[in-house]
């Protein structure tokens, strides 16, 4: 069912006509700017976006600009495991697993989940409830799953990738709130 869900998916994202993929990206980064969440946070951990995803490069700009620390994730597909690195400009990026950009691995810039104050996932498909397809991996559940602190937990999502209800199994991370180009969803709200 997950797979079925993530191939429609992922097909109608990326059937969004880029000029209006562009306005939808302006709708969603107003949106979460001015999220009390995301004003608050002095740290904040971020996907960086490929494909047809919701655009995550001038999220991180405002971020640095504003005096935030961004974490962002690097892939280590043998351990199946996302190391988080803090980044100081987007130029510290490079193309890396699947095309995806990461920050090269620094011991020094290195961060844990519970190091941040926001964190911002991505995902193929949501439901009001929390629930998340992700791309299959389990990267983003495992690391949520070391989480003990009280982030809260967003997803950034075009009002397409929103499905009636997603099948949820015991491991998956549910997200806090989900913030489309037409609405905010607090995922408290709908228990």
């Amino acid at each position: 069912m997950k797979d079925k869900i993530r191939r429609e998916i992922i097909l109608k994202r990326d059937l969004i006509p880029e000029d209006n993929r562009f306005l939808k990206d302006e709708s969603i980064k107003h949106k979460l700017f001015s999220l009390p969440e995301f004003i608050k946070a002095k740290s904040v951990f971020i996907y960086v976006s490929f494909r047809s995803e919701v655009d995550t490069f001038s999220i991180i700009e405002h971020s640095l600009i504003t005096g935030k620390k961004v974490i962002v994730p690097k892939v280590e597909k043998k351990e199946r495991k996302l190391y988080l690195y803090e980044i100081e400009s987007t130029k510290d990026l490079n193309s890396g697993y699947m095309g995806i950009y990461e920050p090269a691995p620094d011991e020094s810039k290195r961060a844990g989940i519970n190091d941040v104050d926001l964190i911002i996932v991505p995902g193929v498909s949501f439901d009001i409830y929390g629930n998340r397809i992700g791309y299959g991996g389990g990267y983003y559940d495992i690391i949520l799953s070391d989480k003990k602190t009280n982030s809260p937990v967003i997803a950034l999502s075009y009002e397409e990738q929103i499905v009636q209800e997603i099948p949820s199994e015991p491991h998956d991370i549910k997200v806090d709130i989900i913030i489309t180009d037409q609405r905010i969803i607090n995922i408290n709200e709908n228990k």
